[in-house]
């Protein structure tokens, strides 16, 4: 009865959308200036069925509280731990930080929706969490490039490390990241919000999606700028993977050099866990954004929509905490400090 009434309140709402559409083809037939959108309907999970929601919704709950408590964990341990004072994690603390943030505009209002029957975003809430999403995504991109580089210079230049990584450069790094990733997530928000939505307010995905609102738009240069939005995205993106593969190849290239099966093993370890992160990073989005087109169903898109969002921040504390075993070593002396009884 419950899934019933549900099922009835979202197909209420979508002809709701479906007669906004007509009015506005109307508008458009006769030449008149409509008005912009002033809300988008999520669609989300709502096509699930009903009995399913609560477990995706604690599934989702349990992974979200994680990610935050596992890099917030990774922040105080590097901020506690006086030997951890390095640039390799200064980046791991500001690549925790844009995790958080990036999960907090998306997760939360993707966990409200799934136990409500209320899926309208406003038009400025929607743009706002695009902006932010796009921002914190782009700036991990970024620190990802940039801790590319920390491995290349501390393995292939060890003994000019200290100069080239100076605190300075490492803080004018970080800082150049999150000001790049906010320009970025600006200039796709104000390119795809200064559009005209005249058609289907509906978003068939449970967040402010960049594709699936430039499918809403319409009017004249619609194509042209949806082009040139999938453009900039993908450039950025892809120069950042191409940058930390190069540095890679310069990595690997002087590991080679190494002659000891030891030394080589020992100095690749430091990499591993960056490594691991970037491909988690890059694999699951391209999973999302580079998928050949077919007929895929809504809600197969919404799961695979949630590896990106939800499963590849909810890894990466996982796989830093694990295969980094300074960081590991130091998690487990801050546990002790804090749990363990005092000595006399």
């Amino acid at each position: 009865m419950a899934q019933r009434e549900v099922k009835g309140c979202f197909l209420e709402k979508l002809t709701q959308a479906e007669g906004y559409q007509e009015g506005q083809d109307a508008a458009s037939a006769t030449g008149q200036n409509y008005s912009m959108v002033s809300e988008f309907i999520l669609v989300g999970f709502s096509t699930f069925p009903q009995h399913l929601l609560p477990a995706f919704f604690l599934l989702f709950l349990l992974m979200y509280l994680f990610t935050l408590l596992g890099n917030l964990l990774i922040m105080v341990t590097v901020w506690s731990e006086h030997s951890l004072h390095t640039p390799m994690y200064l980046f791991l603390c500001a690549l925790s930080t844009s995790e958080i943030l990036f999960t907090v505009a998306v997760t939360p209002r993707m966990l409200v929706d799934m136990l409500s029957n209320h899926h309208t975003i406003t038009f400025v809430a929607c743009a706002s969490q695009m902006f932010f999403s796009f921002t914190f995504g782009f700036t991990h991109s970024f620190l990802l490039m940039i801790m590319g580089y920390d491995r290349y210079v501390a393995i292939c230049h060890p003994l000019h490390y200290s100069v080239l990584m100076s605190t300075h450069t490492c803080a004018r790094l970080v800082s150049w990241t999150w000001a790049g990733g906010s320009v970025m997530g600006m200039m796709v928000t104000l390119i795809v919000f200064h559009l005209t939505f005249c058609g289907s307010n509906v978003i068939y995905h449970f967040a402010c999606h960049v594709l699936s609102l430039l499918k809403l738009s319409c009017g004249m240069g619609t194509s042209s700028v949806t082009l040139g939005v999938v453009l900039v995205c993908v450039t950025a993106l892809m120069g950042c993977l191409f940058l930390i593969i190069l540095s890679y190849v310069f990595i690997v290239t002087a590991i080679l050099r190494i002659p000891s099966a030891e030394g080589r093993h020992k100095t690749f370890s430091t990499c591993v866990s960056h490594l691991t992160v970037v491909i988690v990073h890059y694999g699951f989005a391209s999973t999302i954004y580079l998928k050949p087109k077919g007929p895929h169903s809504t809600d197969s898109n919404t799961l695979m929509a949630t590896t990106y969002i939800v499963f590849t921040p909810f890894l990466s504390p996982i796989i830093f905490s694990l295969r980094n075993k300074e960081l590991k070593n130091a998690i487990k002396k801050t546990f002790q400090r804090k749990f363990s009884p005092l000595n006399s």
